[in-house]
């Protein structure tokens, strides 16, 4: 039955949404150019918009005058690992993951990713994780902190290109609601994410752990 709402909510979602799949279309040609009402995330060049990790527990319990000079040390320490190549987003395998410098409520995001073998990474949402990439059996796109066997949890297909292969992500977040297309077939489709106990708004993050990353293609919209 759930295999049956998938299939349903993929054709709501890429066959009734023409604009969707233009979108997709657009997003995924490797060029850097959003989709018509999105803006880039990445642009291609350096690491503006983006700043260190510094995690939402710690960066509530800090005055902004702690913050700015605990933003310094992250972005001092782990910016350094973090370096742009013919508009690709290369991660070394060394450091911490990187956040976006602004905060984030309802979103849809389109993202490229590409792993080594045994790779492993994520996107944090609202700075909570996360969306699950990595090279695994049991493939990407699930909320994998989400509680096991709930909805979302774990993607509904695995999908996942071979590593080194270019994949492609959308991810649409309201609320605590979360849908996430991999490479045009639905993973998650409109599950809570982490039970609804998330903030309001808060950063979008590119997890790491440990092992070489790339990223292009990064695309957001704003949802009200």
């Amino acid at each position: 039955m759930k295999k049956l709402f998938a299939l349903i909510g993929l054709a709501g979602l890429l066959v009734l949404n023409p604009s969707l799949r233009a979108d997709e279309q657009k997003a995924g040609t490797g060029d850097n150019k959003p989709p018509e009402g999105f803006t880039l995330l990445f642009n291609g060049k350096d690491l503006t918009g983006w700043q260190g990790l510094v995690e939402l527990p710690e960066r509530s319990k800090l005055s902004a005058e702690q913050l700015a000079e605990k933003q310094k040390e992250a972005n001092e320490k782990y910016l350094p690992h973090w370096t742009v190549k013919d508009g690709i987003l290369n991660y070394d395998g060394k450091g911490q993951s990187l956040q976006t410098a602004k905060d984030y409520a309802n979103f849809e995001l389109w993202v490229d990713w590409k792993i080594a073998a045994k790779g492993d990474s994520g996107i944090y949402l609202r700075g909570n994780p996360q969306v699950q990439i990595w090279d695994n059996k049991e493939g990407s796109g699930g909320l994998y902190n989400n509680p096991p066997k709930s909805d979302g949890q774990k993607p509904l297909e695995v999908k996942d290109k071979k590593p080194g292969e270019w994949n492609h992500m959308y991810v649409k977040m309201i609320g605590a609601n979360v849908t996430v297309v991999l490479n045009g077939v639905i993973v998650v489709d409109n599950a809570v994410f982490l039970q609804g106990k998330i903030p309001d708004s808060g950063p979008i993050e590119l997890q790491v752990h440990g092992t070489p990353l790339w990223f292009r293609n990064v695309f957001v919209r704003e949802l009200k």
